[in-house]
Order: structure tokens, then C-alpha cells, then sequence
């Protein structure tokens, strides 16, 4: 069994602002670093990415693969690699939790990555955490700068459109 690596930040914002920026594909490339595209390839019947295909350039590793997402209740989404070139599985998860009346969000990022290429253990965990560790604050950056303005909630974006 594969082991993962999981870390956690606290996002000053509602979990409702946290998982619109965390489903908001497309503009991934706008606050992700290494993904350079992605493209929502089927949606579930409440319009939430189902299958989501990413273009991704992380220095040596560069990579197009497609993910498959499950969305579980309002604070979790799960995913796993459907197809990749370089990678043999790819397991994921955001949780959120509330906090201080629901103002701020722990939001905790579970990663686990298997490659087609040895690799030591010790040396893909230490790329699992850099990769949750920009991740994170990353989405906590875009969060907390108004990157999920234009929310279902809010019915403009930022422009007042």
C-alpha cells in the first residue's frame, strides 16, 4: 500500500469561498505554479467537474493527465488518475473544516503519487509535500485575495459582471 502525504493550512474565508477556487479549473494556471492548463472534460449534474484534464510543467516533470473527482458533501473532493505519462497513480483530497464561526477554514491536502520511473520513497514524499506545500498557499493566496469572488453566492465576479 502506498503511503501519503498530508498537510493543512488555515485560509482566512468561509469553506464555501475555499472549495469555489478549489472547483474553479480553469483558472488553475492563474494561482497553481506548475499547471499551465486545465480543462473540465465532463460535470456532474450539479455543473461539478467530474473528469478535469491538466497540462503540467514542474521543471523536469512535465506531464498531461486526467483526473476523476468526487465530490463529497460541501467541504471534501476526492480525485484519482484516470491516464497520465508519467505517472502510475495519483490520489488526492481536500478536506475543509470550518472554524472560528465559519470565517476561517482549516483546509488539510492529502497527496498520494506512484511514477512509472524508480524513484526512492524518500525523495517522492519530499515531492508529494512541495507540491501540497505550494498548493496550499497557493489556494490560500487566491482565497484570501478575492480569487472566489463570483461565486454562486455573490452572482457578479469581481468587475461587478
Amino acid at each position: 500500500m502506498a503511503e501519503h502525504t498530508s498537510s493543512s493550512i488555515t485560509v482566512d474565508a468561509a469553506p464555501e469561498a475555499v472549495m469555489n477556487v478549489i472547483s474553479d479549473f480553469p483558472r488553475y494556471p492563474e494561482w497553481t505554479g506548475e499547471v499551465k492548463e486545465a480543462e473540465v472534460l465532463g460535470e456532474d449534474e450539479r455543473g461539478r467537474a467530474e473528469q478535469v484534464r491538466l497540462l503540467l510543467d514542474a521543471g523536469a516533470i512535465k506531464d498531461e493527465h486526467t483526473l476523476a473527482y468526487e465530490w463529497i458533501g460541501e467541504h471534501e473532493v476526492r480525485w484519482s488518475l484516470v491516464k497520465s505519462q508519467m505517472l502510475r497513480s495519483l490520489d488526492g483530497v481536500y478536506r475543509l473544516a470550518p472554524l472560528a464561526g465559519g470565517e476561517r477554514t482549516e483546509v488539510t491536502y492529502q497527496l498520494t503519487v506512484d511514477v512509472k520511473i524508480p524513484m526512492l520513497g524518500m525523495i517522492k514524499r519530499k515531492a508529494e509535500k512541495v507540491i501540497i506545500d505550494r498548493a496550499l498557499d497557493g489556494l490560500k493566496k487566491r482565497v484570501e485575495s478575492g480569487g472566489a469572488q463570483g461565486s454562486a453566492t455573490s452572482g457578479t465576479d469581481k468587475d461587478g459582471n
